[in-house]
């Protein structure tokens, strides 16, 4: 009995070895943890930087320089070819400015932004570019334009061009969390534009150009805060998706302000177009004093957008409505013919 006990016992063992010599492999094959593969970095297209530096720079925006066009255009110097080349160089500088404070301002607002439900997906937040390479490129732009508008154009333009770059980014760091200030540097933004044509072109500035320009564009920027002071307001959850500044204005006092702004840009404007007193040099038709009927119509067609709270984007508004585009085609041709002496 014990040789046959431990007979079995051999050949249990033998069985044994022999199924796990034959299960091991398979078993140790399923059991084994697959390797992760590698995660890829993302691979940044070659013309990714370059792409996201021009957005950072708001080519949409560049539509608001051809205010530099005002005041030539207002004082009829826009026929000559020598005229036209400055005002594209002044054009291209005041762009190269704005581009410098859009530039810094959100290498500066890079960490808010990212918490913010619509601005993360610019270039400088999403990390398209990178904080450092926004100050550069903006610091650089804002050193080089000056000193090109000196050279190219005169010293008053390069002082007009430098006081609007520091303002601009005092605002960015400081005064748009300041009341009525904050539309006081954007008012005066547009003002400047308006304004550097004509110093480059060395054209005297006419004090009723000055207000209705000043207060043409008061009356633009209160009826875009007003619109979204309006829009915030019927939507409270989506206060974090604005301006904070906005909570502490009342859009009550928004639209006072519009509203006034946009009657001193109108007196302004008879005013200015009443100046000469009646038809000049025996044209057909008085069409200076006639383009106050143009002007009058594109301030109320403009305050309707106003008054519905979307005003919110200028551009969008001048460039969409196509009776305000009609209008204001009307007014170009009125005035056109008024310093045509036609």
């Amino acid at each position: 009995m014990p040789e046959r006990s431990s007979s079995n016992t051999r050949t249990t063992a033998t069985r044994s070895r022999t199924a796990t010599a034959t299960t091991t492999p398979t078993t140790a094959v399923i059991g084994r943890p697959r390797r992760a593969a590698p995660r890829r970095a993302p691979r940044r297209r070659p013309l990714s930087l370059p792409a996201g530096l021009l957005r950072t720079a708001r080519p949409r925006q560049w539509v608001k320089n051809v205010l530099v066009l005002a005041a030539p255009a207002a004082a009829g110097e826009l026929a000559s070819s020598r005229a036209l080349a400055q005002l594209t160089v002044v054009f291209l500088l005041f762009t190269a400015a704005a581009s410098a404070v859009y530039l810094i301002n959100d290498a500066r607002d890079a960490d808010a932004d990212r918490a913010h439900p619509v601005k993360r997906r610019r270039p400088v937040a999403a990390g398209q570019v990178p904080v450092r390479v926004a100050y550069a490129a903006g610091g650089l732009l804002a050193g080089l334009t000056p000193v090109a508008a000196a050279l190219l154009c005169n010293a008053m333009t390069a002082a007009l061009l430098t006081a609007y770059v520091v303002m601009q980014l005092a605002y960015c760091m400081r005064l748009k969390h300041v009341l009525v200030v904050d539309l006081v540097v954007v008012t005066t933004g547009f003002l400047m534009r308006a304004m550097i044509g004509g110093v480059a072109l060395d054209i005297p500035l006419s004090r009723w150009f000055l207000i209705t320009a000043g207060f043409g564009a008061l009356f633009m920027v209160a009826a875009k805060r007003y619109s979204e002071a309006v829009q915030m307001a019927a939507r409270p959850g989506q206060r974090g998706a604005t301006r904070a500044l906005l909570g502490e204005y009342t859009t009550g006092y928004l639209r006072f302000v519009w509203q006034l702004a946009a009657g001193v840009a109108v007196l302004g404007y008879c005013l200015w177009a009443l100046e000469s007193g009646g038809t000049a040099n025996g044209s057909l038709l008085p069409w200076r004093q006639l383009s106050m009927v143009a002007f009058i119509l594109s301030v109320l067609r403009y305050a309707v957008f106003a008054d519905r709270g979307t005003a919110g984007a200028p551009e969008d508004v001048v460039l969409r409505d196509r009776g305000l585009a009609v209008i204001g085609l009307v007014w170009v041709g009125m005035y056109g013919l008024a310093v045509a002496d036609l």
